[in-house]
């Protein structure tokens, strides 16, 4: 996740999980809130973040600086992904595969809060194995990472994109 310039006011966010957590101390409990939250500019640029704190609105404001700072740059071919892949992540798989004009986000609502806010418009998703809100983000991001379009393929081979395709 390296650093991506981009406007960081044109960005979009969006809560995908909202967990009260408590530690038990020798006084009693002490409760406290984690909020995954994913931001992207609808371009292809999307981050998440885990933000924690003792009220809602500072985990809130944590977990999208953390976001910004966790930016990764998206391929999309049109507007859908450029070839299917497999996203993983600890127990949390996630299937990408692109789609034609006019499908649409066929996606869980984790994967489709990343999906949308990374600008990609048409797409088929399914999340495999686990339900984890957090593992299924990070599989989307490994998934996301993975993809490659030509001209990527034909530089880092070193040859034309006629040859890549066939």
């Amino acid at each position: 996740m390296s650093n991506i310039k981009i406007d960081k006011n044109n960005l979009k966010e969006t809560m995908v999980a909202l967990n009260r957590v408590s530690k038990t101390v020798k006084g009693g409990r002490i409760a406290r809130f984690t909020a995954l939250m994913v931001v992207g500019d609808g371009e292809g640029h999307v981050g998440y973040g885990l933000g924690k704190a003792s009220e809602v609105p500072d985990a809130i404001r944590k977990g999208i600086e953390d976001a910004k700072k966790n930016m990764i740059t998206v391929s999309i071919k049109d507007t859908t992904i450029p070839h299917e892949v497999i996203g993983k992540f600890g127990a949390g798989t996630v299937l990408l595969k692109p789609a034609s004009l006019g499908t649409g986000v066929i996606a869980g609502q984790t994967v489709r809060a990343v999906l949308e806010l990374a600008g990609i418009k048409n797409i088929r998703a399914k999340s495999l194995r686990s339900n984890n809100k957090t593992n299924v983000v990070k599989a989307t991001f490994e998934g996301l990472k993975q993809l490659r379009t030509i001209d990527e393929v034909a530089n880092t081979r070193g040859i034309s994109k006629d040859k890549v395709i066939g």
